[in-house]
């Protein structure tokens, strides 16, 4: 028998191979990239070329920093997938405008070079732990109109669209949305 006592304790450098975690100050500039690309990525067929070449990561990146460093309330949360030490996606909780027992992901993203690794059914796993720890007894997020794969993935975890539709102005290009839900 072979003792591991040696081992206890010690990480050897090792990381965990995918991981989520809280999201920090210095990832806002890989969540901005992140989000670029996975808009290019999923919404060609429905917003504007032109206006998805102008999307700025950095434009994004502040936006993404000043919600990690100063959230508007307790219940505003972002968290940060990786693979290894690499930022790979993100996802961001809110709760929702007009109740306190739903909350919302307002964004989740995995970059498009790791799709299909699992990275957004993690995101989503902890969105949802995290809202199960609270008073919420929903979770909505929302669909741009003609991204099936996200809808595909949304269904396949237990979501159902709730028949409720608003717009998106990107650029001035306005844009349906869907509202999907799922009951925690």
């Amino acid at each position: 028998m072979t003792s591991q006592s040696s081992h206890a304790g010690h990480s050897h450098g090792l990381t965990a191979d995918v991981s989520v975690r809280p999201s920090l100050a210095e990832d806002a500039a890989t969540l901005g990239a992140i989000q670029v690309a996975a808009w290019r990525a999923a919404h060609a067929a429905v917003v504007p070329a032109e206006v998805l070449a102008g999307l700025d990561p950095e434009v994004f990146a502040g936006a993404w920093r000043a919600a990690i460093t100063a959230p508007p309330t307790a219940k505003h949360r972002l968290l940060t997938a990786c693979a290894g030490p690499e930022v790979v996606g993100f996802a961001a909780l809110a709760p929702a405008p007009e109740s306190n027992d739903t909350g919302e992901i307002v964004a989740l993203y995995v970059d498009p070079e790791h799709v299909r690794e699992g990275h957004g059914s993690r995101l989503l796993a902890a969105c949802t732990d995290i809202l199960g720890s609270t008073s919420a007894s929903l979770v909505r997020t929302w669909v741009l109109e003609g991204d099936a794969a996200r809808e595909d993935f949304l269904g396949t975890a237990g979501f159902e669209p709730l028949g409720v539709r608003r717009v998106l102005e990107i650029a001035g290009t306005q844009v349906p949305e869907a509202a999907w839900a799922a009951t925690l």
